[in-house]
């Protein structure tokens, strides 16, 4: 049986997948397929490519914001992340989709046509790029004459796109929103907003999941929260293990 994961996309939330699938390797569940958005795309190319949740936590716990953002000349008061590429081309240095050991998608927002893009082949590390930049935080990329913003804003979990390729879907979600907002300032009203409006086109995604792993109270933790890796992780690791065991992840199961 195929297993297909697919990855949302949640800023540093994000973690929270790599501490599931240390839940979910621990359970022995293999995967076949994966896709992801933004946040996910990066975690699901690490895996993809063969690391470890591990090895992938080990490599992105002491990422720092000032080292993994830059500001973007060409946007007055937006980022760059340089940082994430030159992370990425470290540690996947071959720098394309061909070199992973699983097959990977990756969704970005092509901006100009106002449509989703599913990027499977050539280089990988700008398609990551593309898949990240959140809109209003970071610069749109300019890749093969499109510009891209980030995937989560029409397509937050890519499941459409490798659904025929699965015989069972693992989603996992990061961007559960609480009922309970203290409106602040204008930095947390657009991730509000934002969050809002991802989890809008999520819904539809989250029915075509067999398995749909969504922690609760990441909402507490900003998009930009990387210096909280490990209680992130944490979330992700025991939501999991408390919540699933191997069989529900059979089509069996299911039925």
């Amino acid at each position: 049986m195929k297993l297909g994961l697919v990855l949302s996309g949640g800023g540093a939330r994000g973690i929270a997948h790599i501490g599931a699938l240390q839940a979910l390797e621990e359970m022995q569940i293999e995967f076949s397929v994966v896709s992801g958005t933004s946040a996910g795309s990066i975690v699901g190319a690490m895996y993809a490519y063969g690391y470890k949740p591990k090895e992938i936590f080990d490599i992105v716990k002491y990422l720092s914001i000032f080292k993994t953002v830059r500001p973007a000349w060409t946007w007055a008061g937006l980022l760059t992340i340089d940082g994430i590429r030159d992370l990425l081309l470290k540690h996947i240095p071959e720098n394309n989709f061909s070199a992973l050991k699983l097959p990977l998608t990756i969704a970005a927002t092509e901006v100009q046509k106002g449509q989703i893009h599913y990027f499977t082949e050539g280089e990988l590390i700008p398609a990551v790029i593309c898949s990240s930049s959140i809109p209003a935080v970071f610069s749109p990329v300019t890749f093969n004459g499109g510009v891209y913003i980030d995937g989560g804003l029409l397509d937050n979990l890519p499941v459409k796109p490798i659904k025929k390729q699965c015989d069972f879907i693992v989603g996992l979600h990061c961007n559960n929103i609480s009922a309970h907002f203290a409106i602040g300032n204008v930095k947390k009203m657009i991730e509000r907003s934002l969050l809002l409006a991802i989890n809008a086109n999520t819904q539809i995604s989250r029915s075509m999941c067999d398995v749909f792993i969504d922690p609760p109270n990441l909402d507490r933790f900003g998009v930009m929260d990387i210096a909280r890796a490990q209680e992130i992780y944490d979330a992700g690791y025991q939501f999991t293990k408390a919540n699933f065991l191997p069989h529900h992840f059979q089509r069996e199961y299911k039925a």
